[in-house]
């Protein structure tokens, strides 16, 4: 990360913790710290090819560790205690909005399209105290993030993910930027810019999103028409004549078979026999049968 602080700046114990934890970062990233926009002070500005963001660095004046309460009335708390941070006129929320609207309002009296500028309060404890959590929401767009050297990991996150649009920051558009804030003479060359990873072309974002393929709805059957009615009704005919007919086959050949019984037994007629041959029989005298 590309890391400069204004000349001649005094930088507080947190701004200098802070600084310490960007220069340690390796994201592609350009943070102007410590400078003037239209009459206000502003901690940091930190450009991304994403996006640009608003800081304001708030320490501590004494070690606190807890829960962070946020309220958007009353001052903000550490468990049971108020939150005793350094001393500046204003909330911190309230100077961060102030930030951000004076450095938009200067991009767009410079013709440039400031996009959406997200902010967030940096509260910086001292060095082995932890407060948490550490991160959260003012509301969209404005977040408060923890972090220190020692539990830095939150604040990179942030960094990194204020802004998911495309890549649009080029390096040409961040000395633009810069111009128009007035820091033509601290923002670094555009080939250190292009080496820090800074595209030199802007990423367009799509200008037609795919939509998924809507799921295969199967046809729910309508009502029948008259000729699937017809249809219906003359294969139902069919069937039931086709049943008459088959009952009145079996019909058939029961009846036939009753009226022919056939005899459980079969008599043989054997052949008839020669007649014996006549024998001449002798008769006698006066016989009366002879």
């Amino acid at each position: 990360m590309l890391v400069r602080v204004n000349p001649g700046a005094q930088l507080s114990d947190a701004e200098q913790e802070f600084v310490e934890c960007l220069r340690s970062y390796p994201s592609t990233a350009l943070a102007m710290v410590d400078l003037q926009v239209g009459g206000r002070q502003i901690d940091a500005v930190i450009w991304t090819p994403r996006g640009l963001t608003v800081l304001e660095v708030r320490g501590f004046r004494r070690r606190q560790s807890g829960i962070l309460n946020i309220s958007g009335a009353g001052p903000w708390r550490i468990s049971d205690a108020d939150a005793d941070l350094d001393e500046q006129a204003g909330s911190p929320s309230d100077r961060l909005e102030h930030g951000i609207f004076a450095v938009k309002s200067a991009l767009e009296k410079g013709l440039l399209d400031p996009g959406h500028v997200c902010g967030a309060v940096l509260l910086v404890p001292f060095r082995g105290a932890v407060v948490r959590p550490s991160r959260t929401n003012l509301r969209p767009g404005l977040d408060v993030v923890v972090g220190n050297v020692s539990d830095a990991t939150e604040l990179r996150i942030y960094l990194e993910g204020f802004s998911a649009g495309p890549r649009k920051w080029t390096a040409d558009r961040v000395i633009g930027d810069c111009t128009a804030l007035g820091l033509a003479d601290g923002v670094p060359p555009r080939q250190e810019l292009v080496d820090a990873g800074f595209e030199q072309v802007a990423q367009e974002s799509p200008s037609v999103i795919p939509r998924p393929p809507k799921p295969k709805v199967e046809p729910t059957p309508g009502p029948p028409t008259k000729r699937q009615s017809y249809a219906g009704w003359v294969v139902a005919a069919v069937a039931v004549v086709g049943m008459i007919a088959v009952v009145g086959v079996i019909a058939n050949s029961l009846a036939h078979e009753s009226s022919h019984p056939v005899s459980p037994t079969t008599s043989v007629t054997s052949p008839p026999r020669p007649p014996a041959p006549s024998r001449t029989t002798p008769c006698f005298p006066f016989q009366t049968d002879c």
